[in-house]
């Protein structure tokens, strides 16, 4: 059997990971995997949602922080 190695979680950019957790549901759904891999996989999705969500909170902050600043107007 022919392990995948996967990239650690916290070094991937918004997209990777939103990709990856697409492909992890797909998995999922598909069924044919033992518990054992359904367990491993949806630990990853898990992993891969919190680390879109951080990505999602970073830009909001960064767009609510834009957006406070041209509510001042030119100083």
């Amino acid at each position: 059997m022919t392990e995948s190695v996967e990239p650690r979680t916290q070094d991937l950019g918004y997209e990777e990971a939103r990709d990856a957790l697409v492909d992890v549901v797909r998995r999922l759904e598909a069924g044919g995997v033992t518990l054992e891999e359904s367990l491993a996989l949806w630990e990853r999705g898990e992993a891969l949602a919190t680390r879109c969500e951080q990505w999602l909170a970073g830009a909001r902050a960064r767009v609510e922080t834009a957006a406070s600043g041209a509510d001042r107007g030119p100083e």
